[in-house]
């Protein structure tokens, strides 16, 4: 099984979101992929099946599938247009999200993702203290968005993660303000599906994309992940849908030795 390891929503490794993609001839068991996911111990590992016209798509943290993943789509992506499809421009996926599709522009890659629009939700209790900084405000969509008033807040956050276990609202939780360089900037938590902190998250954005527009009143805007690694996003609001463009960069191509079913 061909391996590649790809640094998403970044121009440079060691920077952005690492993904593991897996190209495949055809489906492995699901225990097949939990394992491979588990044994790369990154936040999401992709695994790809060329079809004809489209590309199956399926995306694994250590501990669980999940519906949706932008940084290993886009790293995915990148895969496909140098490896699999060489200098491929258009890639379409169909995943457990539905069908999505991606453009290559350059060196940059441009996502087309639902949009989900968070709703407000009172504060969950004990959420103050989880975080280590009072919530401005609280929403809901699958994870549980919440806006501090500074991006010095959610940059000096140092959340108490087994305490975030216990929150009933949400699979993840996205922290996020009004950017000083940026139009917003965020940070992203998953210890639930055993990423404690992802570094760029691309399908945290499609909440915070229409969320900030409404904010700001524009669809188009640049966010930053303020994650120890940083990510740069490309952001625009299209109705029911979001555009999310990021670059990547390659870190490493190699084989999966053990024959896997």
């Amino acid at each position: 099984m061909k391996y590649y390891v790809v640094d998403a929503f970044t121009d440079a490794v060691f920077r952005g979101n690492p993904a593991g993609v897996c190209v495949l001839d055809e489906w492995l068991t699901d225990g097949a992929m939990q394992a491979v996911a588990a044994e790369n111990n990154l936040s999401e590992t992709a695994f790809v099946i060329p079809r004809d016209g489209y590309y199956g798509l399926r995306w694994f943290t250590p501990k669980t599938e999940v519906d949706l993943c932008g940084h290993a789509t886009l790293g995915a992506s990148y895969v496909v247009s140098h490896f699999v499809d060489p200098g491929a421009t258009a890639m379409r996926y169909r995943t457990n999200s539905g069908v999505l599709t991606v453009t290559r522009e350059g060196e940059r890659f441009v996502m087309d993702f639902p949009s989900r629009v968070p709703k407000p939700v009172p504060k969950p209790a004990g959420l103050e203290k989880i975080l280590g900084a009072d919530p401005a405000e609280t929403l809901l969509s699958r994870d549980l968005l919440v806006l501090l008033g500074s991006e010095e807040q959610v940059r000096g956050l140092r959340p108490d993660f087994d305490a975030m276990m216990g929150l009933a609202e949400g699979e993840g939780v996205i922290v996020t303000a009004k950017g000083e360089k940026a139009d917003f900037v965020s940070r992203c938590f998953y210890p639930k599906f055993g990423v404690r902190e992802d570094p760029v998250t691309g399908s945290a954005h499609c909440n915070l994309i229409p969320y900030w527009a409404r904010r700001l009143n524009r669809t188009k805007m640049n966010a930053v992940q303020i994650s120890p690694r940083g990510g740069r996003l490309a952001c625009e609001l299209c109705g029911e849908r979001v555009k999310i463009g990021g670059a990547a960069a390659l870190y490493l191509t190699g084989e999966i030795v053990p024959e896997l079913k």
